[in-house]
């Protein structure tokens, strides 16, 4: 199993090494699965299921701490830090700068092709929401997101924004699962259409617009659970 797992994951046609690829999964599962608010699992009982050594599970897990993502324990578990409404908030402030700037970005570099290429993935994200499918959603948002910033061919803003999505994935996950997908909203057209047209301040101002009101709808579910998400 260690091997299939190591081999299996690509990069530029290779294999990954171990810890690298280990980080990729657990990354996949904070922001899409397995990991859950409040639970803990061990660094042995991870690397029992993935059918690998401790080190790599190590090597990855501390990356994930050292972005914010995972929280360590004496006991040797590792947990999803608990979100509070001033944590919330501070992600938030950091989120409404970084983010529409990659929009921004984005727009002075987007191709007719690029633009094509996230209206699929808005339409993935439209049909998730009509079947009531929270993980497809929570995935094809992630894809836009991360389809459009991928185009402002930043070094800098790109990897604060993944680390804070690792932090503020979870939540989201939460207060999606107990909502369901209806009623759901977003600016994604809106910033299709500033792409589509190359105007830089519409786009950053769609993406504005869009991470207020899902940074304002976890808010809300964080409020109704009593201020802390466990």
């Amino acid at each position: 199993m260690a091997r299939e797992f190591a081999t299996k994951r690509m990069f530029n046609g290779a294999p990954r090494p171990t810890h690298q690829a280990i980080y990729g999964e657990l990354r996949e599962r904070i922001l899409f699965g397995d990991f859950e608010p409040g639970g803990s699992v061990t660094l042995q009982g991870v690397a029992d299921e993935l059918g690998v050594s401790l080190t790599p599970v190590r090597e990855a897990v501390r990356r994930l701490i050292a972005g914010g993502a995972l929280q360590f324990h004496d006991n040797r578990r590792i947990s999803l830090p608990a979100m509070t409404e001033p944590l919330l908030e501070e992600i938030y402030a950091v989120r409404a700068v970084t983010e529409p700037e990659l929009a921004r970005r984005a727009a002075d570099h987007a191709t007719r092709e690029d633009v094509e290429r996230l209206v699929t993935l808005d339409f993935a994200l439209d049909e998730a929401i009509a079947k009531g499918d929270v993980k497809g959603y929570l995935r094809a948002n992630y894809d836009f997101h991360f389809g459009l910033y991928g185009l402002s061919d930043s070094r800098v803003f790109l990897p604060i924004v993944e680390n804070l999505w690792l932090q503020f994935g979870p939540c989201l996950r939460v207060a999606c699962h107990r909502f369901g997908t209806s009623g759901f909203s977003d600016q994604h057209k809106q910033a299709i259409a500033a792409l589509r047209s190359g105007d830089a301040e519409a786009a950053r101002h769609a993406v504005a617009e869009d991470i207020e009101q899902g940074h304002l709808f976890v808010l809300d579910d964080l409020r109704r659970d009593g201020g802390v998400a466990d």
